[in-house]
């Protein structure tokens, strides 16, 4: 059974950092691309930086430079380390596989505001 399991998410002030983690379980996540999800109120889901099995890694515009996805691959652990947060930031932030699995985690929470 596929567990996608996130953390560290909190309320900061604008300008602010927070590192999330996803601990996966239930396959083999190594053979997957990995990706950060995000879903704001009202808006659609999207992904905002995914990294390969050879550590390739890419982002959206918006995070570039500020964002930074990492995984431990014998942990199947996903990291985004997020620095000057911004209120645009704010969202529940998902793990999953690029592209996405069926099944979803129940997300962490992320508020940017003062």
């Amino acid at each position: 059974q596929v567990q996608l399991v996130e953390s560290g998410g909190a309320l900061v002030q604008p300008g602010g950092s927070l590192r999330l983690s996803c601990v996966a379980s239930g396959r083999d996540f190594s053979i997957f691309p990995m990706g950060w999800y995000r879903q704001a109120p009202g808006k659609q889901r999207e992904l905002v930086a995914d990294i390969n099995k050879s550590g390739q890694t890419s982002y959206v515009d918006s995070v570039k430079g500020r964002f930074t996805i990492s995984r431990d691959i014998a942990k199947n652990t996903v990291y985004l380390q997020m620095h000057n947060l911004q209120p645009e930031d704010t969202a529940v932030y998902y793990c999953n596989t690029k592209p996405s699995l069926r099944e979803w985690g129940q997300g962490t929470q992320v508020t940017v505001s003062s």
